[in-house]
């Protein structure tokens, strides 16, 4: 063969040699992720679950191609931060964070290091990301709201079943940031409902039994319970109460039927978290973070709880339940 023909050959062998080598080197990678949250470990279990089945339908296995880094903040939000510079220490490739006070602690830990939010609220408004479609820099991932319209649809549901309704209770935790902007949402939504809102702040368990005193004192119908990191690892006990002060609740998402209250509408967390694992597989193949656009849930369930709406002596509208995505019996 010519000597310059298998200069060529030599080189565009080498060429396509290249990537394969690469390719090669990848099955021996092993990830390391760093899962950083308020709640607990029990509280998150299904949504540990999610996400683990979410990277193993892409063809990641656990302690085999991916380590987790596990950090649980027990409802401590003064812990979140101790939390997510253990994460940075360890150099994971990249931070999964639930709720935006977790990816605040994760913001500050590192400028680098990837973030995915699995369930953010505004990020927009909270500085995460410059826009949805842009975001820049090193955080994307998901939101679980869409706008101020399903505050109002929160507090049109609870009509439906109480017709009479006019004065609402709100749990809440001021010190969880985007509160601030629900409330306002909210208020405004309750104007047009001709519904007025009584504030019951909760910013732990200790906070409980106050606040469900002062809801009662001036004479809620209804109650309506704010989400965040620290309210949801109670949940249960906020389910508990409200059903012993004979109090109809609705509130964000399906957990906190199951915990007692009587409907919730919103996304599905577990489909949040399984669609994260798909920003940390395309983070982990080479995108930058600031090139993916953030995704908003485009299905929102609603949830009514039978056993709750028997204990509370209430009959749920026909109406309501043919619209429900599900049904706790």
């Amino acid at each position: 063969m010519h000597r310059g023909a298998c200069g060529i050959l030599a080189l565009t062998l080498g060429i396509l040699a290249a990537p394969l080598a690469a390719d090669a080197q990848q099955p021996g990678k092993v990830y390391r992720i760093g899962y950083l949250q308020t709640s607990t470990r029990e509280q998150q279990l299904h949504l540990i679950k999610a996400f683990e089945e979410g990277l193993r339908n892409l063809g990641y296995v656990v302690g085999q191609n991916v380590v987790i880094e596990y950090r649980f903040a027990e409802a401590k939000l003064e812990r979140l931060p101790g939390l997510a510079a253990d994460l940075v220490r360890l150099n994971v490739d990249v931070i999964v964070t639930g709720i935006n006070s977790n990816t605040v602690a994760a913001k500050q830990a590192t400028a680098t290091i990837p973030i995915v939010m699995a369930n953010s609220i505004d990020p927009v408004g909270a500085g995460f990301v410059a826009s949805l479609a842009r975001p820049g820099g090193n955080i994307t991932g998901g939101t679980q709201d869409t706008g101020d319209e399903i505050f109002g649809k929160r507090l049109e549901l609870l009509k439906d079943i109480l017709p009479r309704l006019s004065r609402v209770g709100v749990l809440w935790n001021p010190t969880f940031a985007p509160n601030q902007g629900r409330w306002k949402a909210t208020a405004g939504a309750a104007g047009k409902l001709g519904l007025a809102l009584l504030s019951a702040e909760m910013r732990g368990p200790d906070d409980l039994e106050r606040a469900f005193a002062s809801i009662t004192k001036e004479r809620a119908g209804g109650l309506l319970v704010m989400g965040d990191g620290v309210l949801f690892t109670y949940r249960g006990q906020i389910g508990s109460m409200a059903i012993r002060n004979r109090l109809p609740a609705i509130s964000t998402v399906r957990e906190y039927a199951e915990a007692g209250l009587l409907l919730t509408y919103g996304p599905s967390l577990p489909d949040l978290w399984r669609r994260a694992a798909v920003f940390v597989d395309k983070i982990l193949k080479g995108t930058k973070p600031g090139d993916l656009p953030v995704e908003q849930p485009t299905k929102f369930e609603l949830v009514v709880n039978l056993k709750t709406a028997k204990a509370l002596g209430l009959t749920i509208p026909r109406s309501v339940l043919g619209r429900a995505d599900e049904v706790i019996r």
